[in-house]
Parts: structure tokens; C-alpha cells; sequence
């Protein structure tokens, strides 16, 4: 049985009454256990356990430094297009939008790699499009690819769903990542933030995830948007999701992020839910309890004394020195973009702060890391 047939054994508001119902006897009994289940990481998430965030954090450090040392992999995100057929009411680069769309050219995005090796040494690079299949699908993500491959060490992509040979297409051609967000897990309301394109079709969505194991995709990255639904509830669901594809596809790696929702150029969709600093640190070591191996990535979506915060309690990638427009780096500067960052310092400065903190900065994949 597939995730998208599994996932319809759970009921959103039945999973959500059982995490707010946890009680501090729950989360007591989740603390004192070396591996936990689903249940106990509801309560973890659950404000039953807000109370005992510094307990948490001090797991979450210790489990941290004992699977990543004291590191933090940077990686820098290199956006190809905006052109998107999505309708998405949260997002910049909606179809409906008027602004200029951008395809880059080889010229361009070799400009832009030669401008991200100016601001430093990254040898991580996320290829970031919009959803444009026709005029940059998998040809042109393979071929970008190839294009960059000899400036970076890793290179991992956040694209559009693909079909499975599509996915085989850009191992082969390089790519060592892909990072998918479902955005939201509650089917019945997934359509309210994505009501046409592609991406309005949720059993293709999450299905993409089965499509990467099959291809045998090295790292598979997961996320929801905070903002759009509850979001104790939504995690809930990716943890489920990813326990799922750990036991089906236990020779892929596994990401975790949890972008909040940041002003954009639109229509002025505003989040339902606001998820405070103490949440977001308490979901993270949730995770980091739950899952002592995974990997937690944090953008620059977060401000800087959170990121700084974090560094040493449970994340393990941070990006630097973002732009999220195509051509941002060189060509464009700061016209085009999805959604404005929060830490706008440059990648020495993010560095600086990460030693200060008693860290090593690692500016490739991990694994290829640890060869």
C-alpha cells in the first residue's frame, strides 16, 4: 500500500485531537524513552510540552552532536525560473501574478554561478523553478544541471513532481537531492491553496515521493508551509509520511524543513496559523527526539538571532546569502523574487556567527562530506 492510500486511514481532526489531549505524563514517558513512536511525538509537538522545551532542547543538542559533530552544511539556492502554471495564493511566483517571467539561459545561469562563488566558498547548490513542464522541465533541470556540475561538489534540486524516469534522468546527469513540499497534508482544504495547475492535483503531489524511491533518488526532502493549516497536525502527517518512506525506502536519506510563510508579491494571502519562535524550536527538537538521524534544514526565511539560536540545538543545514529570484545573484537583483528573506546577511558574516558558537562550517553535501 502506497502513502497516498495509507494516509486515508487517518482522519486530520482525529489526529488532531489526539495531540492536543496529550498530557505531561505523556510527554514525561516520551523524554525518558531512547526511540519514539508517533504517539510520542504528538505529545512532544503538543503544548503539553512547552513546559519542558528546555529538557528538550538539551536531547536535541545531545542527539545533534552525536550523529553530526559540531557542524553546520551551508548551501546556497540558485532559482532557474519563476515562470510557473501554478495558482498558489501564498506564493510570489503565482501564475496569476504580473511580473516579468524569466527562463535563464546557460549565459545567465553560468553568471550566477560564477557571482555565488564570489560570496563564498559553497559547494552545496539547490536548482530552485518555478512549475513551468513545456519550457523548463526535466530536459532543461538536466541540462542546467550538467551545466553547474563542475563548480559544485552536490547539487540537489526543489522542482516540480516528476515522473520516475524523469527522476532517473537527473541522478544520471548529476543531482544528489530532491526537495518536495506538500505544502499541507489536509486533502480536504489542499485545493483552497492550490485551486489550479498541476500542483492543485494532491494524489500526484505526495505520490512524487514513491516516484523518487522507485528512481532511487540518494535524498529525498520533505516539508509543510506553517501557515496554511494547523500545524501540529500537518508535522503529525510528515512524520507518519516519513517513517513511511524510511521503511519502504530505507536505502534513501531523508531532510526535513519548515519554511513559516513570508510576505510575497500577490494578492495578500495571509497565514491562518502563526507559529511563534518557542513553536518552531520546540518542533525541531521534537524531530530531532523523534529522529536522531535526520537532517534539518533552516532558511533564510528565519531571522538571524533564531537561526543563530538554533545553530547548536538541533539543525543541521542552514542556507546563506539567499536570493529567491531567478537571476538575483548577477543578472536580475532582487525584481523577480518568490518571497522576501529575513536574514539578509552575507554568507561570512552567517560563518562568522556559526564559529563564534564553537561550530565548523561544511559548505558541501554530507555524505560526500564523510568520503
Amino acid at each position: 500500500m502506497e502513502f497516498k492510500e495509507l494516509i486515508n486511514n487517518y482522519k486530520w481532526e482525529d489526529i488532531k485531537a489526539s495531540v492536543y489531549s496529550k498530557t505531561t505524563r505523556d510527554v514525561e514517558l516520551a523524554l525518558s524513552k531512547s526511540k519514539c513512536s508517533i504517539e510520542d511525538f504528538m505529545a512532544l509537538i503538543s503544548p503539553a510540552a512547552q513546559p519542558y522545551l528546555e529538557q528538550m532542547a538539551v536531547l536535541s543538542r545531545k542527539y545533534t552532536q552525536q550523529r553530526f559533530g559540531k557542524t553546520i552544511q551551508f548551501y546556497v539556492p540558485l532559482y532557474l525560473t519563476n515562470s510557473c502554471i501554478n495558482h498558489c495564493v501564498y506564493c510570489g511566483f503565482n501564475h496569476s501574478n504580473d511580473i516579468q517571467r524569466i527562463i535563464l539561459t546557460d549565459e545567465q545561469i553560468l553568471r550566477e554561478v560564477e557571482a555565488i562563488k564570489k560570496i563564498g566558498d559553497f559547494r552545496h547548490l539547490l536548482l530552485v523553478t518555478g512549475e513551468n513542464p513545456r519550457d523548463a522541465g526535466a530536459d532543461y533541470i538536466a541540462h542546467a544541471i550538467e551545466l553547474v556540475k563542475p563548480y559544485f561538489s552536490s547539487i540537489s534540486i526543489e522542482v516540480q513532481p516528476l515522473k520516475e524516469n524523469e527522476y532517473r534522468q537527473l541522478t544520471d546527469a548529476g543531482m544528489n537531492a530532491v526537495y518536495c513540499y506538500q505544502e499541507t497534508y489536509n486533502k480536504e482544504r489542499y485545493k483552497i491553496y492550490h485551486p489550479k495547475g498541476m500542483k492543485s492535483k494532491y494524489d500526484w503531489r505526495i505520490d512524487g515521493y514513491e516516484r523518487m524511491g522507485k528512481a532511487g533518488v540518494h535524498k529525498i526532502g520533505l516539508g509543510v508551509l506553517i501557515g496554511l493549516e494547523d500545524w501540529r497536525t500537518d508535522t503529525t502527517m510528515m512524520a507518519l509520511h516519513l517513517r513511511y518512506l524510511q521503511k519502504t525506502y530505507w536505502q534513501t536519506k531523508y531532510s526535513l524543513s519548515f519554511p513559516r510563510m513570508r510576505p510575497y508579491m500577490g494578492n495578500g494571502f495571509q497565514p491562518n496559523v502563526i507559529m511563534s519562535d518557542k513553536e518552531f524550536a520546540q518542533l525541531v527538537f521534537a524531530f530531532r527526539i523523534f529522529d536522531h538521524d535526520i537532517e534539518i534544514a533552516m532558511s533564510t526565511r528565519e531571522e538571524s538571532r533564531l537561526r543563530d539560536c538554533m545553530t547548536t540545538l538541533g539543525i543541521t543545514s542552514l542556507s546563506a546569502g539567499s536570493k529567491t529570484d531567478p537571476g538575483g545573484y548577477a543578472v536580475y537583483k532582487n525584481e523577480l523574487e518568490q518571497f522576501e528573506i529575513n536574514d539578509g546577511r552575507t554568507p561570512e558574516e552567517v560563518l562568522s556567527a556559526v564559529k563564534k558558537q564553537g561550530y565548523e562550517v561544511i559548505w558541501k553535501d554530507w555524505d560526500l562530506s564523510l568520503q
